[in-house]
């Protein structure tokens, strides 16, 4: 499987080792996870630059070692991350029936806009049925969209209601429209395949295959709005899927916890 960019791999090492011990880490260990994933020593250290121009993270030297400190934006991003990452697909939902349904109209001229407003609408699991049109099964997401339309400045450009369907058109056609769940689901099974029944021999194992779980599974929430059962006509695989993770992920922590200790202990020792 394709395990991802060393960008992708780092920040999936920063939120679930570095982020727990206070957001501290040294190079060394930072160069030698991203060497137990396959990316070379000169990737990993543009992977680490790139995060310090991005503003995620700042270093500090100490003698001739490079102590790297999360920023107070790469500590919420991760936080924020973590959270739906993990929380994704946790526990089944009831479903009040209410929709909520987004216009916010940007221009062909302002791409970055326009990538910045997809991006951050679909990982809150909105799908666009059509241009300028979003929707979810879900009100509660109200806060968090108007966040967004505040964030962008795309407040006098945006409009939203929230209630049930006026049962006007196939709803089954406009979330076909919405989201590529064939894909999904497809995703879903594959993973399933790839992890399920998985075993890890030692903790340099249990670290390597933490990652690449956790890799895999992120791209779910950008992918899957996590439709309530009253809209899927048959068994969906993603709350299968959700329990390999979430079994999988509790199986490796202690063992791929201990890897990263011993492998910052170790770039601490350095000379």
């Amino acid at each position: 499987m394709a395990i991802g960019s060393a960008r992708s791999l780092l920040l999936t090492v920063l939120g679930e080792f570095m982020l727990p011990r206070e957001g501290e880490a040294w190079t060394g260990a930072l160069i030698d996870a991203l060497g137990a994933l396959g990316i070379e020593e000169k990737s990993a250290r543009q992977a680490l630059s790139r995060a310090a121009a991005e503003g995620l993270m700042e270093s500090a030297r100490h003698g001739r070692k490079v102590r790297w400190n999360l920023t107070e934006a790469g500590d919420r991003l991760l936080r924020e991350g973590t959270e739906r990452i993990y929380g994704f697909m946790r526990r089944p939902h009831a479903w009040d029936g209410r929709w909520l349904v987004l216009t916010a109209g940007v221009p062909e001229t302002q791409r970055r806009l326009r990538h910045r407003l997809r991006t951050k609408l679909t990982w809150l699991g909105l799908g666009s049925p059509s241009p300028a049109l979003w929707v979810i099964p879900d009100a509660s997401k109200e806060a968090a969209v108007r966040e967004v339309i505040r964030e962008l400045d795309l407040t006098d450009r945006a409009y939203a209601w929230s209630g049930p369907s006026a049962q006007i058109g196939d709803t089954a056609k406009l979330i076909n429209a919405a989201w590529d769940l064939d894909d999904v689901e497809k995703r879903y099974l594959r993973f399933i395949e790839d992890f399920a029944g998985r075993t890890v021999a030692s903790d340099r194992e249990a670290f390597v295959n933490q990652v690449l779980l956790i890799q895999e599974w992120r791209h779910f929430p950008f992918l899957d709005p996590d439709l309530p059962a009253e809209l899927l006509d048959h068994d969906w695989p993603g709350s299968r899927a959700a329990a390999v993770f979430h079994d999988l992920h509790d199986r490796w922590h202690r063992r791929a916890q201990a890897e990263w200790d011993r492998m910052d202990e170790a770039a601490a020792m350095r000379h």
